[in-house]
Order: C-alpha cells, then structure tokens, then sequence
C-alpha cells in the first residue's frame, strides 16, 4: 500500500454472468468494445493527484458518468479509514472496496461511519504461516496488522502511514489468539523491509509464501500487502459484478500499480495511467495521461461522447 495510502497477486480472471443484452460500439482504432456498465479505478496514483486531491475535472467526470447510469467503483488498497478524501464523491451505491478486495463498505454514512457490507479476512493461521515464510525468505522483515477497526505493528515498524498503532507487539503475538483485537477480522499483513528492491521483494515473498495468501504491491518503497487466498480487487470486483448482473466485458478499468493488474486483466477495457508500473502498462489495454493530467475524467469524457 503506498506510504499514507494503501496491492495483489496473479490469479485467473473471476467469473462474472454474461449480460442479456450487450450493446457495442467501436472503440479507438476500430476495436469493437461493449458499452461500458461500470467504471472501476483505484485511487492513489490514479484517480487522486499526486496531493491526495479530487480535481474539479474529475468530480464532474464521476458524476457524468452515474448521471449516464456508468456506476463507479472506488477500488483500493486503502483501509475504510482512509476513505474520506473521496467519500463526498460516491454516488448511486456509495459502495469501495478496500484493502485490497478485503472488505466492500459502504461510504453513505460519511467519515468515521462507513459500514461493512462485505468481509474477506485473512485467516490468522494463513497470516502466521506467511510472516513465518517470509521470515526465513527476507530476514529484517517487519510487519503490520491491518483488521476491520484496528491496526497493529511490530515495534520496528516504520511511521508509514501517519497514524498511532492500537499495539506494538511482534507480529506473532499480534495474530495470536488472544491478541488485542482478536474477536475481529483481519483484513491483510503488511511486510517491510528496508534495504530490498520492491519488485524483487514482492517476486520473493510470493515464491517464498505460495498458495497459503495472496501478495502484492503497490508503495514505491519494498512494502508488501498480504491479503487471504485469492483475495484481490480482481477478485471482489467480479463479485460485486455478479451481484448487479454485469459482466468483465461491461467494466472499465483503471490503475497504477502491481495490485491493479488482476483488475485490468479482467476488465473488459482497461487503461494503465501515464505514471504506471510497467507491469500495469503490459496488462492493461490502453493507456491515459498520468494522474496529475486527470488521466481517468480524460477517458471517461470520452466514453460519454461515444454514447451520444
């Protein structure tokens, strides 16, 4: 998750119902492209400036696009916490998903009183089993706690994300059962480590860790957000699909970073942001301007004038 802000690993394409009816229209380059039913874009790096803003620009591009009856879906490695910064911009549902696909809330309420509609934890067993892998693998790894109300870190923990821990505690004791917080979910780990080239360590820490939880990416510094097995935005968004009756055909998608390939993968257009990780660029299957060029409300004007 990236430093005051909050990624996950490869998994196949979830599947979604197939539409009744899909109405297509031809995109960029005479590419036949179906008419899109919901937007999904994550946050930092994408749809927020650099400054953690919503410009003027984008505001009125999200409600276009629910005006249009295009749902939008905040997608992000960020906890419900940190959700204020677009939560006078949800419309419609007023549903993210957070932590990665861990947990789908519900915004209406506004700040500090967001509700749980979805919860997808991360076993503590699987978590102890991961800090352990990771341990061996990555010595010097330090790791954090992320639960449904709670976060927790091990006493040499960086100050990443500008808020006071609830405990410092090594992280075994953390998952253990009778730890602080026990009676709640835990939504991902966050591992650390300080001297480690990021997308080494992500490469490392999914080898070392395999199939007992899901691993990704999305600080420029070598931090890692573990999240329970096949949890991902991917994941959780197909979901969230399902339930509406929409398919990946039907989705735009945006991002920036390793945690949103799954994501773009999926969709069924994507676009990786000017600022992107490379890995982002090769999954995605178009490309916008950076973020701090309103690179999503550049592509959802487009979209909406296609319509017309």
């Amino acid at each position: 998750m990236r430093e005051n802000a909050p990624v996950t690993s490869a998994t196949r394409r979830p599947q979604t119902p197939a539409s009744p009816e899909l109405s297509t229209a031809l995109g960029q380059g005479g590419t036949p492209t179906v008419r899109p039913r919901l937007i999904a874009t994550d946050l930092d790096g994408t749809l927020l400036r650099d400054d953690k803003s919503v410009s003027p620009r984008t505001v009125a591009a999200l409600a276009a696009a629910e005006e249009a009856g295009i749902e939008v879906f905040f997608v992000t490695g960020r906890p419900a916490r940190w959700m204020d910064v677009v939560s006078d911009h949800v419309h419609g549902h007023g549903l993210a998903i957070c932590g990665n696909g861990a947990a789908v809330v519900d915004l209406h309420g506004g700040p500090g009183t967001h509700r749980f509609v979805k919860v997808r934890e991360l076993a503590r067993e699987n978590a102890l089993d991961a800090v352990r892998l990771l341990r061996d693998a990555a010595p010097g790894t330090v790791y954090a706690v992320e639960q449904t109300y709670g976060f927790y870190q091990e006493p040499d923990y960086p100050k990443l994300h500008m808020e006071i821990p609830d405990e410092l505690a090594p992280a075994e004791d953390l998952l253990a059962p009778d730890a602080p917080g026990a009676g709640e979910p835990v939504l991902k780990i966050l591992a650390y480590h300080p001297t480690l080239n990021p997308d080494a360590f992500l490469t490392l820490a999914r080898l070392a860790i395999g199939d007992r939880a899901n691993v990704t990416r999305s600080s420029p510094s070598a931090l890692l957000e573990i999240s329970g097995p096949g949890v991902s935005k991917a994941s959780t968004l197909a979901l969230c699909c399902a339930e509406r009756g929409i398919s990946h055909e039907e989705v735009v998608a945006f991002g920036d970073m390793p945690n949103d390939v799954e994501m773009l993968t999926w969709a069924g257009q994507s676009y990786a942001m000017g600022n992107a990780h490379p890995d982002v660029i090769a999954a995605a299957s178009g490309r916008t301007v950076a973020n701090n060029e309103d690179g999503v409300a550049v592509v959802i004007e487009q979209l909406l004038a296609e319509r017309h």
